[in-house]
């Protein structure tokens, strides 16, 4: 290299080395020392002692692991389909508005931003059995009300229907991958004689293919990772998350975070704790690699 691109290499590797630092620092440094802590058993109040594959057998035979594996799943299983169809059809309906778009996109996209703590209190109002709001409109239609949190079977959809209140942020990136697709496509396609529905399949949906891909791929992943509103709500019922606790009634809102947090900080075995975040990155990552692959194909045949 020539001596002033030398230079700039070493003024542009100083100008990284902030942040190279607090990435070492505060990501890689304790990405490596779970890996570590998984495979010890460590708490708090101890020193790591090395146990091998132990912490990872030993949670095959946990039924409150595979508890929380299959609540995480029921509500992944809801919540993606539900959320990224509202989502696209919240679009559709304000795409071809002229006056208002604005603010009906701040609207839709408020709720996103508001904290997880005031929004989770709000809901627990909104879903009182006795006194909730959502009830008492069930009631008008004489429909009768729900116990939303005591219920197991009522539990998972409550949840869904939280989390589908801050799917705005997923509107807006939907909205404006539609305002891409080029107006002689569809102007082509009506020609043709294609109706709203042809054209919705085979110009809006090939058009925003890829975003759609992203956003199904990053619903997973935030599901997969529901913590915040089940930790506030089993809070709220029980008073504590001790290890006696259970997380809603029949550990119905035992997600695999929240059994993850027990597991580190009310039971302090973060051995324990360690395995189950890396299995839990790995089935994520695994996952998202196959399912971005397999999407993939089929977004480039669109």
């Amino acid at each position: 290299m020539r001596k002033r691109e030398k230079r700039a290499e070493r003024e542009g590797l100083l100008f990284l080395l902030p942040w190279l630092i607090g990435f070492a620092c505060f990501s890689l440094y304790p990405i490596l020392m779970s890996a570590y802590y998984s495979l010890t058993d460590f708490s708090a109040v101890k020193a790591p002692v090395f146990v091998g594959m132990r912490n990872y057998t030993s949670l095959f035979h946990d039924k409150l692991f595979w508890k929380s594996i299959q609540n995480t799943l029921y509500y992944t299983a809801l919540f993606v389909p539900v959320s990224i169809s509202l989502s696209l059809l919240l679009a559709l309906l304000l795409k071809p508005l002229r006056i208002g778009k604005g603010f009906f996109r701040s609207v839709f996209f408020l709720p996103s931003i508001f904290p997880a703590v005031a929004s989770t209190m709000v809901w627990i109002i909104i879903l009182d059995p006795l006194s909730g709001y959502l009830n008492r409109f069930l009631k008008l239609f004489g429909i009768p009300g729900v116990n939303w949190l005591g219920d197991p079977k009522a539990a998972i959809p409550a949840l869904v229907l939280m989390s589908s209140w801050g799917i705005g942020a997923t509107i807006v990136i939907l909205l404006a991958a539609m305002g891409d697709i080029p107006a002689e496509l569809y102007e082509a396609a009506s020609l043709d004689g294609a109706g709203m529905w042809r054209q919705f399949c085979y110009v809006t949906i090939p058009g925003i293919a890829h975003v759609l891909l992203y956003q199904i791929v990053l619903s997973i992943i935030n599901a997969t990772q529901y913590f915040t509103q089940v930790y506030i709500l089993c809070s709220a019922q029980s008073g504590n998350l001790s290890s006696g606790a259970e997380a809603g009634r029949g550990n119905s809102l035992l997600m695999y975070p929240l059994y993850l947090f027990q597991n580190a900080f009310s039971r302090l075995k973060m051995g324990t704790a360690s395995a189950m975040a890396w299995i839990l990155f790995l089935a994520v990552l695994l996952f998202s690699v196959a399912f971005t692959r397999i999407g993939g194909r089929f977004v480039d045949e669109k």
